[in-house]
């Protein structure tokens, strides 16, 4: 995915597969914690669906819209992980197991980053957790608005 693109901006838009199919709505994405930068994006997959998560790389943003380059049905059957939580190293794992993507390692570099990962193959193991992104934060984690988010009107 772009990297100069800010993890708020794609919240609330149209998702389609690789073939041009709609999935949905971006609904949430996911930071790494060590690196700040957006991983993965729920995506809302119905009015009565459930937020299925997508990695935001290899991802791209075209005409305003979030271009996933994957099966709508891999999409769908992605882990049920539920979401506005953390992502725990070993939900983040069956994620890139899912995808058949490859899991960064200490030797590798992770999706988008250029740096060196925190992870391996082992179940859980050095992985880095993901967090939801406040939508109402500066990407440095200030507040965007005047609201305290624990005190909603």
């Amino acid at each position: 995915m772009q990297s100069d693109i800010d993890p708020r901006t794609l919240i609330g838009r149209k998702a389609y597969d690789r073939d041009g199919t709609k999935i949905g709505t971006v609904d949430e994405v996911y930071l790494d914690d060590a690196t700040g930068e957006p991983e993965w994006a729920a995506v809302r997959t119905g009015l009565f669906g459930r937020d299925a998560f997508v990695p935001l790389e290899p991802s791209e943003v075209v005409d305003e819209s979030l271009r996933i380059p994957y099966d709508r049905t891999l999409i769908r059957t992605a882990p049920d992980l539920g979401v506005g939580r953390h992502l725990s190293p070993e939900q983040e794992l069956r994620l890139y197991h899912h995808y058949r993507m490859p899991v960064p390692t200490p030797e590798t570099p992770a999706p988008g980053t250029g740096e060196r990962g925190e992870r391996d193959e082992r179940e859980g193991a050095g992985h880095a957790s993901r967090r939801p992104a406040d939508p109402g934060r500066e990407p440095g984690g200030s507040r965007t608005s005047g609201q305290d988010p624990d005190h909603s009107a």
